[in-house]
Formats: C-alpha cells, structure tokens, sequence
C-alpha cells in the first residue's frame, strides 16, 4: 500500500530543514523526488475532498494553486468549473509533468504554470480562490499567518483561501487548524471520515464598520 502525501511530507529527509531552506535547495530536493518517481502515486486524485468546495467558491473565476504538483487539480478540477488557473510550484521536474498534462486534458488555453517559492511569490493578478491542498504542510507553522496575510491582497473582493489537511492520522498537527481558525474568518469547515481531511475556506478578517 501506498504511503499517503501526509506520510511521504513528515518522512521526507530533512523536512524541518526544507521548511526553511533557500529556494535553490528547495528546487534541488524537489526535482530530485519527482523525478524519482517517488510522487507517481498522487498522479489520480480525482475524487479529492477539496474539489467540491472549490468548484463552489472559485465560482467559474480563477484559481491560484500554491504548490501545484503535476498538475491534478488543473486537469481533475470540473473543465466548466473555473475560467483560469495559474499553478505553481518550486519542482520544474513537476511543473514540466502538469504541462504535459494540460496540453494532453486540451486546457492549454485555461491552465498556466509557473516556477516558484510559495513563501516568495508575487501574484501577476487578483484571484477568487487561492489554494493550497497537502502544500500547506511545507510551511512553517511560524510563517503561515505572516504568508496568507500576504497573499490576502491578491484575493478578490469576495475571494477565499482554500486549505486542505488530512487531521485524521497522527503524522500532521491540528495546530495548523487551530492558527487559521484564530487569525481569520472561517467561511466554511469541512470534516471528511472518508480520507480524515479538513477542508477550511477562510479570508482575512473584515473590520467591523
């Protein structure tokens, strides 16, 4: 059987160091694994718990995928479901597999990649959903507030994160939940037996007037 991405993340040499590591280690490790084929077993996740949820908020706009992989969600995620998507990743090893992906789905028109370190990335625009599904993981919990604050003025107006963890087994902390329960505003939580994930879609909180 398989290892989950929850196990494969916390087992992965020097993860705590990768956490912190400049992009040109990050990139080095990364392209090393994919091209291992040590990821090969993400390569279906069609019936992701997080699709239902961003095909509801993405709201046939755009999507951000911080953290991109090969490609699933550009090519799983409902054709009519979005307008574009922009995914990005610090592996070009993976990114050359999401493009080879979108060319043969026939979304070459909707789906863009670029390289990128999701801790210093810059936005080119504003986007409805921004996403990170297992990704989230390889952030530091001490840069997670710091960094959706940042990617917050690249949201649109009514525009959401959309996280995704597996909380049901013990390799990941529900500290990541707790820090974006008690910084933002949660617009929707949802709990799933079926794979032990959290799904949280939240922004910024809002001012009082």
């Amino acid at each position: 059987m398989s290892m989950s991405v929850v196990e494969r993340a916390a087992r992965a040499p020097y993860n705590f160091i990768l956490r912190h590591a400049s992009p040109t280690i990050k990139r080095f490790f990364w392209d090393r694994e994919f091209a291992s084929g040590k990821w090969n077993f993400i390569d279906d996740t069609a019936s992701d718990t997080s699709y239902p949820y961003l095909e509801k908020y993405s709201q046939k706009g755009s999507i951000l995928d911080l953290g991109c992989g090969p490609g699933n969600t550009a090519n799983e995620l409902a054709f009519t479901a979005y307008r574009s998507y922009l995914g990005v990743d610090v592996s070009e090893v993976a990114l050359a597999k999401a493009r080879e992906r979108t060319q043969r789905c026939g979304r070459s028109q909707k789906n863009s990649f670029v390289h990128g370190d999701m801790l210093s990335f810059v936005p080119p625009r504003l986007f409805d959903v921004i996403l990170l599904r297992e990704s989230v993981y390889h952030v530091a919990m001490g840069n997670l507030k710091s960094m959706f604050e940042r990617y917050s003025q690249y949201l649109t107006k009514d525009g959401v994160f959309l996280v995704k963890l597996v909380t049901g087994n013990r390799y990941t902390s529900m500290t990541r939940v707790r820090i974006i329960e008690s910084d933002f505003e949660v617009v929707e939580k949802g709990e799933h037996s079926r794979d032990g994930s959290t799904v949280l879609v939240f922004r910024a909180k809002r001012a009082l007037s």
